[in-house]
């Protein structure tokens, strides 16, 4: 009995001092007098956060988290300004958001003569044969249309004459067509005999020249020489160029209140370099890696490649990218009907259905998530029915396979996401960039019933995660949150408004439905006891603000695992 005793005395002694550490536990960092939006399971909306490490160990009242402030505690008072959970980029594409902040930035060009005189301004600045690059040019937000247009595309004529000398590699904003010049078709052994590609198209004039315009794997035509010439350079050269554009999407990220980035595509070689930088801890955000390597690259390496978690959460692989189709604004997304202004394309499946099948197979197998590049109603049917399929050999597995982008659903399909349980990863800025032409792509009717139905599939209980898909758009998820709730053009035209979330579904779109979608809810993606501290404060409430005061909104901080990465000055 003496021993009994001794044993429930000791044990009560032990639990009250455990008790009492845990009540006077002392916060890393505290933010007070806030506005949190904590997007909980309850929406509840709170004053005030105690962070310990990396993580959320209090939420309440004010008057509850300053009980947890010592001498050693950062305390913030953020007076009335919105904490949200950080910002997860969906759908975006890493190296390349670095990249083309060190390009010829063409996306506010307003007519191809502009875009000229700023290839001639970066001709004066480089030397004889040294290539020029540049991005964001489209076709269809000009004001006005090359008088030699073929299909709507300008030719090379004007350009070839104006830089004879340099070789010129013009990325569309979609990122599904490139314009290069004459001297880059010349370079590249590229003349009128040159076939289509499989997955691509040559356009080409009423006498068979090629006008300069590539589409999706034709891209390759030109880009092979160009990757000749780059890797002409040390490996340490090309490996430095990497990492700065890796560091300078990084710092973007982090101005815009991103937090988490899902990398849709990289290849083993950038992702080696990516998980150096992050043992480093030369990269401050959190990865969601999608790898983007063929079928007989993954077949034998796949596994090896799957990361969890990695560096304290700050690098997890576990899926792999495809592309079922092209673009709807280069007229390369696969559609049931033709194009209404041009009725012989359908656009095109641009991996075949033997190579799509294959690589599902191996990542159901190996347990990789499937994250489909899908534009048009027939490519989303197409990976509808892959996905279907797959799932049904392998029903003993849960899945969470991804669409992304679903930008164009037959009326059929919609329902088939819930059903399937396929998360479609949309981007809410597509919509209203896209919209000046999406009604000449596919009419009105099919504009209407299928085009970017984000309330159709929230209404049948898919779940949506957003993003910018950057560089095809600005890293800007404040804009992106304004497109996703307004649907308002530039030029102030509503593009079905119907189809518009409300402030909530957005705000989730953007925090744990992308979280969801990455396998990561009970982590982040909501501001929670226990969950990692990763937190945008913003200088409005996006939820209660008028739709014109949204892009007024600003990121004053981000925070990652509790550090403050960035401070608006």
């Amino acid at each position: 009995m003496l021993r009994i005793g001794k044993f429930l005395l000791l044990t009560i002694i032990i639990f009250q001092m455990t008790n009492c550490s845990n009540n006077s536990k002392i916060a890393d960092l505290v933010l007070l007098n806030g506005n949190i939006i904590t997007v909980d399971s309850a929406n509840t909306i709170s004053q005030a956060i105690a962070i310990s490490g990396d993580t959320i160990f209090a939420i309440g009242k004010n008057e509850e988290i300053k009980n947890l402030i010592g001498s050693s505690t950062k305390v913030i008072d953020i007076k009335g300004q919105t904490a949200i959970p950080g910002f997860i980029e969906s759908h975006a594409h890493f190296i390349s958001t670095g990249e083309a902040l060190l390009e010829l930035d063409l996306s506010s060009a307003k007519n191809w003569d502009e875009i000229i005189q700023l290839a001639k301004n970066a001709a004066e600045k480089s030397k004889m044969g040294e290539w020029i690059i540049g991005r964001g040019w489209h076709q269809e937000k000009w004001n006005s249309i090359p008088e030699d247009a073929v299909e709507g595309f300008p030719t090379h004529k004007k350009l070839s004459e104006a830089i004879p000398n340099n070789p010129i590699i013009f990325s569309h904003a979609s990122g599904h067509a490139i314009f290069a010049n004459a001297k880059a078709m010349e370079i590249s052994n590229v003349t009128n005999e040159t076939q289509n590609p499989a997955g691509g198209i040559i356009i080409k004039d009423k006498n068979g020249f090629p006008t300069g315009i590539f589409l999706e794997d034709a891209e390759k035509l030109i880009t092979k020489k160009y990757n000749e010439d780059l890797n002409k350079k040390s490996k340490r050269e090309l490996k430095d160029e990497i990492k700065k554009a890796i560091k300078l999407a990084n710092d973007e990220c982090l101005k815009n209140g991103i937090t988490t980035f899902h990398d849709a595509g990289e290849s083993f070689e950038s992702l080696n370099i990516i998980k150096n930088m992050v043992e480093n801890n030369e990269i401050d955000i959190r990865l969601y890696v999608m790898l983007g390597e063929n079928y007989i690259a993954l077949k034998d390496s796949l596994r090896k490649y799957f990361t969890i978690g990695y560096s304290n959460n700050h690098l997890t692989v576990r899926s792999i990218k495809l592309y079922m189709d092209g673009a709807l604004g280069s007229r390369g997304a696969w559609l049931f009907e033709p194009y209404s202004d041009m009725p012989n394309q359908y656009g095109m499946n641009t991996t075949s259905l033997d190579e799509i099948n294959s690589i599902c197979k191996i990542a159901a197998e190996k347990d990789f998530q499937i994250c489909t590049h899908a534009i048009g109603d027939k490519a989303n049917r197409a990976t509808l029915d892959v996905y279907e399929n797959i799932f049904k050999n392998y029903s003993h597995k849960t899945f969470r396979w991804r669409i992304e982008h679903a930008q164009h659903l037959h009326p059929n399909d919609i329902s088939r996401f819930n059903k399937l349980g396929v998360i479609a990863a949309m981007q809410g800025i597509h919509c209203t960039s896209d919209a000046p032409f999406v009604e000449k792509r596919l009419g009105k009717d099919r504009a209407e019933s299928g085009a970017y139905v984000w309330k159709s599939l929230i209404n049948f209980g898919a779940i949506i995660c957003n993003g910018t898909d950057s560089p095809v758009e600005k890293l800007n998820p404040i804009k992106n949150f304004y497109a996703t709730v307004t649907r308002k053009t530039n030029d102030g035209n509503l593009f079905n408004e119907n189809q518009k979330m409300n402030r909530l579904e957005a705000l989730k779109s953007y925090t744990i439905n992308g979280a969801f979608a990455a396998y990561e809810e009970n982590i982040k993606g909501s501001l929670e006891i226990g969950k990692l501290a990763d937190i945008a404060i913003l200088s409005q409430d996006l939820l209660n603000i008028s739709d014109d005061e949204i892009l007024n909104t600003e990121i004053i901080y981000t925070i990652v695992g509790g550090k403050i990465l960035y401070e608006r000055k």
